[in-house]
């Protein structure tokens, strides 16, 4: 028998689950010897930013995502020093199409998204949506093979409808368990023969908390474990009691769960909590004031707030291009 895994809830790992496929030891359990968490206990960590995730995520320490929508957000995120970035498919639809989180955007959406906040800086885990996986089993493995092409860490699958929603509206629908599980499956099955041998993070969510109710939620985190995901993720969590049966927590103020804090997720079992809108909103807010300020004196100066084009492009990168410029032998930003 493998070791418990970091990854999967408390409850999880106590009961033994026999999933329906093809297994790679004797208790009918998914295990992959190479992804043991033992195996990234120690040592630097990688540049590779999934192999990078999974050392985060095996050592000590809870890990924080904030919820980026763009790559403003997300170079914001970077300066403030967090270390695992949360590409939100609420904050990616609002922001690329500015529509509400109903399914409306496409894997390519979400994939360009992914591929432009990862590049920023190409160590830090991006941690990204991907709904119900844009179709069915084929479908699931392309989003895999592309979020992991793409330079992202992991992703997240869950068991909504293909006509899904936010997870923190009313309203819900929920697949099978046996749906679930097949996305599950597609998933593992396509990041286990990326050539080379990826370390690409699954998590299975599961909103039917809301909808079946909790013992349901946890029946199917621990199928979901059984199948082969790495993380468990019961989404709209409720209240602090039911944090111990996940191990990643989502909190979006106003929302399903109430507003933990990073140490108090961690105090509680939690390994990874990620603040979905925490970009989006803060930026909608401050946008709304700056537009309504501008219709009413005529100016941007007051919304401005002293920063002037240079000091917001050196917040976008500006000094790093100018310096690799430089070392290439161009001369065309000696002065900026």
């Amino acid at each position: 028998m493998p070791a418990p895994s970091y990854s999967v809830p408390r409850e999880v790992q106590a009961a033994p689950v026999v999933a329906s496929h093809e297994v790679t030891n004797s208790s009918g359990v998914y295990y992959n010897a190479r992804l043991d968490p033992k195996n990234f206990l120690e040592g630097p960590l990688s540049e590779n930013p999934a192999t990078r995730l999974r050392q985060m995520l095996a050592r000590p320490g809870i890990v924080v995502a904030p919820g980026i929508c763009d790559g403003i957000s997300a170079r914001c995120a970077l300066e403030a020093g967090f270390d695992c970035l949360y590409q939100s498919g609420a904050a990616t639809t609002a922001s690329r199409m500015g529509q509400p989180d109903l399914a409306i955007a496409t894997l390519n959406d979400f994939v360009e998204a992914g591929q432009m906040v990862s590049s920023l800086n190409p160590s830090v885990p991006v941690i990204a949506d991907a709904d119900v996986g844009f179709g069915g089993p084929a479908m699931v493995a392309r989003t895999v093979r592309q979020y992991a092409r793409a330079g992202i860490a992991a992703l997240h699958i869950e068991d909504q409808v293909q006509t899904k929603r936010c997870g923190h509206l009313l309203g819900k629908q929920v697949v099978s368990r046996e749906e679930f599980l097949t996305r599950i499956r597609a998933a593992v099955i396509a990041r286990d023969t990326i050539p080379g041998g990826s370390d690409f993070v699954i998590i299975g969510r599961t909103d039917s908390a809301q909808v079946l109710g909790m013992e349901e939620a946890v029946t199917r985190l621990k199928l979901a474990a059984a199948a082969g995901a790495d993380v468990c993720f019961i989404e709209g969590v409720r209240t602090k009691d039911l944090l111990e049966s996940t191990v990643l927590v989502n909190v979006i103020s106003g929302g399903l769960t109430p507003s933990f804090t990073y140490p108090e997720a961690e105090q509680m079992g939690a390994k990874i909590i990620i603040f979905s809108l925490v970009s989006c909103v803060a930026m909608l807010h401050a946008v709304r004031a700056a537009m309504r300020s501008l219709k009413k004196t005529g100016t941007d100066f007051t919304s401005a707030q002293g920063m002037d084009p240079k000091a917001f492009f050196e917040v976008m990168g500006l000094n790093e291009v100018i310096d690799l410029d430089a070392k290439a032998g161009g001369s065309a930003f000696q002065v900026v």
